[in-house]
């Protein structure tokens, strides 16, 4: 695999968004976080994202730090006075912070959903999009929850397939693009296919790495869309049709003849 590629996250893809995640797939209280058990879940989730090279670990290691200073001062007896300033629960800064961002993500959330719905609705008519939305690209449809879910799948994958493959350094040279057009062979014969089943028979970690950027980067460009079975932990990649082409705008009907010494005006 090329080690200069990198699959290019949206700018919401953060820590805050990993730790709002782990809240809610684990269904704990936001005002309460157990945080023993986040921060051993954040460090797993940050293993692998280290491993991807996804050009964010830098802030992931900055809340990682955060969260450890913030387990050792829970560890640590409490005076019976404060210093000034100083809250007496240590994770209500952090509480904070992911309310704040939590009601920001969620009204962007809403506008995205308007500039989606306004795409698709382009998209029927068979007309352009507006120059400043065309340029936005397909990016958005990377959404966060899906980047974590998908992430969480490749953990899990990671952890049950290592054992099976060669376990030596092997060197991986094959491009990212290859890896993505064998996927969209793959998926537009099928269909769809569970997410295990993209990377059968992978004979290494590089292929297995590979894969999942190429997976990245095809559902980024709108090509490729995960569904969550309803099966704990399973999710099903689904090949995207592309739009059909407008149809050719119709003919201008003709001009009906001038009778003769009709004056024109």
């Amino acid at each position: 695999m090329a080690r200069d590629y990198r699959v290019q996250l949206d700018v919401y893809n953060g820590p805050l968004d990993l730790l709002l995640y782990l809240i809610k797939r684990d269904e704990l209280n936001i005002y309460d976080i157990p945080i023993s058990r986040i921060t051993e879940q954040f460090l797993k989730y940050m293993e692998v994202i280290q491993l991807l090279d996804l050009g964010v670990a830098g802030d992931f290691l900055v809340m990682a730090a955060t969260l450890m200073e913030i387990k050792t001062r829970m560890l640590l007896p409490r005076p019976e006075v404060l210093p000034e300033g100083e809250e007496e629960d240590p994770r209500m800064e952090l509480v904070r912070q992911l309310i704040e961002y939590k009601r920001f993500k969620d009204a962007a959330g809403d506008l995205g959903e308007f500039a989606e719905e306004r795409r698709r609705r382009f998209e029927r008519l068979g007309e352009p999009l507006p120059e400043q939305e065309a340029e936005a690209g397909p990016g958005s449809s990377l959404k966060d929850v899906d980047l974590w879910v998908l992430i969480d799948a490749f953990q899990r994958l990671m952890k049950q397939t290592m054992a099976d493959v060669a376990t030596r350094i092997v060197y991986d040279d094959t491009p990212i693009h290859v890896y993505a057009q064998h996927l969209l062979d793959r998926l537009r014969a099928a269909g769809s296919l569970l997410f295990i089943e993209l990377f059968q028979p992978a004979r290494n970690r590089s292929m297995i790495i590979g894969i999942f950027l190429a997976l990245l980067e095809l559902i980024k460009q709108r090509k490729l869309r995960i569904e969550e079975t309803g099966q704990p932990g399973e999710i099903r990649i689904v090949f995207v049709e592309p739009p059909a082409p407008a149809p050719p705008p119709l003919p201008a009907p003709p001009t009906p003849p001038t009778a003769e010494g009709e004056k024109k005006i």
